[in-house]
């Protein structure tokens, strides 16, 4: 099959013909349909995030139909389409597992990281950690559901009964969450790289009250931000903006430096948290709730040899909503 394949950090993704993965217990066969490219591949090719196995297959926003069943599968049937979130495998027994915190599993594996991903053609993924995918989006649309729509969810839910919810760094989650906030009639106020009327105007068009850029401040104070943006500077920029016990959630696996800030800042009970990967009962809940919700999905598709070209627009914000891989164009 083909693939995009990283060898080594700092180097660009080599197209190679490799041989067709073959499902291990409790794993299924994938023959892909659509991959996402998510900021977090970007950290992992650029090497911020240090321990992936090497050679290795990016991509964990995967769509595709099952091709073949491995040894003791028994849920999902042959030609099923599904997809394939970060999280790939959890131990089951370590202490975060049994207190329900299988995103922090000690031993925990993940897609497009330590297990091979969906830049190619074919692809495996144990049973339990796939989802079905709701049949009003194609395959293409439904791919940023599996990661900017899940990391999103996840962020969305810790900001809890949040009315007014900043959002900062306009891409792919934000474009998914604002519509999910603004579809439970909350006020979303969204932050762009500065001086971007673009994306301002992309914003409001889907729901959003107001739009600026990330140095300003909000008309009035927000109960929650939300940072999806990889800016440590913005972590003060939303503690500005959010009221008193107002919540600030860093959503990315990544994040430059947080520059050192006043007390006053945090003080007077504003909460400042981030999020970790996802569980399986996020991908549930979200799958359910994105079949309810008409999502206006915006993906740029690109053929698999020009993944490069796609995690380049992805690095220079020149992407308006998500990038996704078709593999067999």
């Amino acid at each position: 099959m083909d693939a995009m394949v990283l060898e080594k950090h700092g180097r660009k993704l080599r197209l190679s013909s490799v041989p067709i993965p073959q499902p291990e217990k409790g794993q299924v066969l994938i023959r892909v349909e659509a991959c996402g490219v998510c900021r977090t591949d970007l950290h992992i090719i650029d090497g911020e995030l240090e321990k992936p196995k090497l050679p290795l297959i990016p991509g964990h926003e995967i769509v595709g139909r099952i091709e073949a069943l491995g040894p003791g599968t028994k849920r999902i049937q042959l030609g099923t389409r599904v997809g394939v979130p970060w999280l790939g495998w959890t131990c089951g027994s370590c202490s975060y597992c049994q207190k329900g915190l299988e995103n922090l599993c000690e031993k925990a594996l993940f897609t497009g990281y330590t297990l091979d991903g969906g830049y190619a053609q074919y692809c495996c993924a144990f049973e339990d950690y796939v989802f079905e995918i709701p049949e009003r989006y194609s395959s293409e649309k439904a791919a940023p559901l599996l990661c900017a729509g899940l990391i999103g969810y996840r962020s969305y839910t810790m900001a809890g009964n949040a009315q007014k919810i900043g959002l900062y760094g306009f891409g792919a989650s934000a474009h998914i969450i604002c519509q999910i906030a603004t579809f439970h009639g909350k006020q979303v106020y969204a932050f762009t790289r500065d001086g971007d009327t673009e994306k301002q105007n992309f914003a409001r068009r889907l729901g959003a009250v107001w739009s600026g850029g990330s140095s300003s401040i909000p008309p009035q104070p927000l109960d929650a931000a939300i940072i999806f943006a990889p800016v440590g500077n913005l972590v003060i920029q939303a503690l500005k903006a959010v009221d008193k016990a107002g919540k600030v959630i860093c959503a990315g696996i990544y994040m430059s430096d947080i520059p050192a800030f006043p007390y006053s800042l945090l003080w007077l009970e504003r909460q400042l948290k981030s999020v970790a990967n996802l569980t399986r009962r996020d991908g549930r809940e979200f799958m359910k709730l994105a079949s309810q919700v008409p999502l206006e999905l915006h993906t740029t598709p690109f053929g698999l040899k020009d993944a490069n070209k796609a995690v380049e627009a992805i690095k220079t914000g020149k992407i308006k909503g998500a990038a996704v891989l078709i593999p067999w164009e």
